[in-house]
């Protein structure tokens, strides 16, 4: 304190080399994993039309897709994928030759250096668009594991090195970890979508997976917003179970769940940018009323300073590209 009884704070404010000098947060290209959607066909570059520039893409094209992003620095995705056909089992998300088994194989053979993360869900496989069997529209849970489990481990034989299972199934981390074990692949870690709010930013998700439920919603399986300490139940749960990785989503209105399970629980804490989030930037910066890229930075450093240490998001070659100018 000076003579005039109060504190310069300011001086570490005044130029911007002193600012980056005292930066608390920072955001970095090792900390973004890149969603991306693959579709069966030839020749398809398509657009989503609710996510500007994100792009359903075909095998053909996700060489050049996956070599753009290593060239920005990106060094993870995570891999969704719309099949032709869904049945009532979701028969192509555990399939040998399924769309997301096929688009792994791809990219590890062609960039093994990236980082490769399966989406293990059943969802956009089915024909009714839940995450798992239905019976006189009852969602059940421990059938569904059984069928978890093969799509877990069929993504671990084509080769993701991690596998992140979205379910919302109670048990599905112990299931899957003691499938994957049983299989031989105790050296794949499981990123789980731990704390999964039933959240209306989904929206343009389902455009783009495809993966909308045909009757009813997910309120019984995934979480209610208004719950706290639901969510650290589950967090602890996975951990318990052999999570090794913990997911929060949406990231943005939930700023307060990471900052708790990242203080509880000694895991690397993952925040997911969803779809809504990303569009609703992008819809207000196409019409000139924010600065896209001052806004992004800001949403995505808050999401670090309350506790992420990656961010599963659409913007990340955006991100990588405004780190390497």
């Amino acid at each position: 304190m000076n003579s005039n009884g109060f504190k310069r704070h300011r001086r570490l404010r005044r130029t911007e080399s002193l600012r980056a000098l005292v930066r608390e947060t920072k955001v970095t290209k090792d900390d973004l994993i890149y969603p991306i959607f693959v579709v069966e066909g030839e020749g398809i570059k398509k657009e989503v039309a609710s996510m500007p520039g994100v792009f359903h893409i075909s095998l053909d094209y996700l060489t050049e897709e996956m070599k753009g992003l290593e060239a920005k620095g990106i060094r993870s995705v995570i891999v969704f994928g719309v099949p032709h056909e869904k049945d009532s089992q979701g028969s192509q998300a555990y399939c040998e030759h399924g769309i997301v088994q096929e688009a792994i194989r791809k990219i590890k053979k062609d960039i093994p250096a990236l980082t490769v993360i399966a989406d293990t869900c059943l969802c956009q496989y089915t024909d009714h668009g839940h995450c798992g069997l239905v019976e006189n529209g009852e969602v059940l849970n421990d059938p569904s594991l059984e069928l978890l489990v093969k799509t877990a481990i069929s993504q671990a034989e084509a080769g993701a090195d991690i596998i992140a299972p979205s379910n919302m199934m109670d048990g599905f981390v112990a299931a899957i970890r003691e499938g994957l074990d049983e299989a031989g692949y105790s050296q794949i870690p499981i990123m789980s979508y731990a704390v999964k709010y039933a959240s209306a930013f989904y929206g343009p998700f389902r455009d783009a997976a495809h993966s909308s439920p045909q009757f009813g919603d997910r309120r019984a399986y995934q979480m209610d917003p208004a719950n706290r300490l639901e969510a650290m139940r589950e967090a602890e749960s996975d951990i318990e179970e052999g999570a090794d990785f913990l997911i929060v989503k949406p990231a943005l209105s939930y700023m307060d769940i990471m900052r708790e399970v990242k203080d509880r629980f000694n895991a690397p804490l993952v925040a997911y940018n969803v779809s809504g989030e990303y569009s609703m930037i992008k819809a207000a910066a196409m019409n000139g009323w924010v600065n896209e890229q001052e806004i992004v930075m800001e949403k995505l450093t808050s999401m670090k300073r309350a506790g992420a240490d990656l961010i599963i998001t659409y913007f990340a070659k955006d991100v990588a590209d405004w780190l390497n100018e």
